[in-house]
């Protein structure tokens, strides 16, 4: 009798050993885990970046953090072939002294466009020398574009003569979401371009607590709320189809890039 515990804890363990881990995010595996799936055949990683920046008096300072790990996440699983990295939450806000751009307000986590170039470069350096060949650089913010099409070109051109190709994902952000957002007869102006509309439905649908919704006042610009539009105006509707249209975009970049990009 008792050694009826061992023997269950025994057989649990096996169980546990034989699962296939159910997740595309890379630091839920093990590193064992990673070597495998590498080995099977998974061989595009997207790295994502987002940033932690104010977005007005409504929504959380880690939004394109929360939004960039679903989106990515989900055209992982649709490319059936990719995982996903850690996302990049520390991105080029602005000065610290005098404060610029968003570091004008509290709570805003900004980096040297240097220093992000040189992260995600080794980011990228390291996921090659564990067998990625298809390095995607999805990036939520629009100041991370820059640095990203840079350190794209830099490793591209260092690894000509290898199997190894970095994709600077241009077709997701921003996507076509706020034009969609006028086609439906909504006034550019309510629309925005920062902390407005397109985030905002995004978290109506996704995740609501990410937003106060007793603060989705009327957009006063960068000297003011911080808000660029009126999030008021927007749906759980626009939100789902925002995502969709963003995850689709990245999705058939990727598929184009990774023939595309080779002789």
């Amino acid at each position: 009798m008792r050694f009826a515990l061992p023997l269950a804890a025994t057989c649990l363990a096996g169980t546990l050993m034989a699962q296939a881990p159910d997740t595309v995010f890379l630091e839920e595996l093990t590193w064992t885990e990673l070597r495998d799936l590498v080995e099977a055949g998974t061989t595009t990683i997207i790295i994502p970046t987002g940033g932690t920046e104010q977005n007005g008096p409504h929504m959380v300072l880690g939004k394109h953090n929360f939004l960039v790990k679903h989106k990515a996440g989900e055209a992982a699983r649709r490319l059936g072939d990719a995982l996903v990295a850690p996302v990049m939450a520390y991105v080029p806000e602005g000065d610290v002294d005098p404060p610029t751009s968003h570091m004008r307000f509290p709570g805003t986590i900004t980096t040297p466009p240097r220093v992000f170039e040189q992260v995600l470069e080794y980011a990228a350096r390291s996921f090659k020398q564990h067998g990625f060949v298809d390095i995607a650089l999805l990036g939520d913010s629009g100041g991370n574009q820059a640095s990203q099409a840079a350190v794209a070109e830099r490793l591209n051109a260092e690894w000509a003569d290898t199997p190894v190709r970095v994709h600077h994902l241009t077709d997701y952000y921003p996507g076509r979401g706020d034009d969609w957002l006028v086609e439906q007869g909504v006034a550019a102006e309510d629309v925005g371009s920062h902390a407005g509309m397109h985030d905002t439905a995004s978290f109506l649908f996704l995740d609501p607590s990410k937003l106060r919704l007793d603060q989705m006042e009327r957009g006063t610009g960068p000297t003011g709320n911080g808000v660029v539009g009126y999030p008021g105006r927007s749906t759980a509707a626009f939100g789902e189809q925002i995502l969709e249209m963003q995850i689709d975009a990245a999705v058939r970049q990727i598929e184009r890039l990774r023939t595309s990009s080779r002789p």
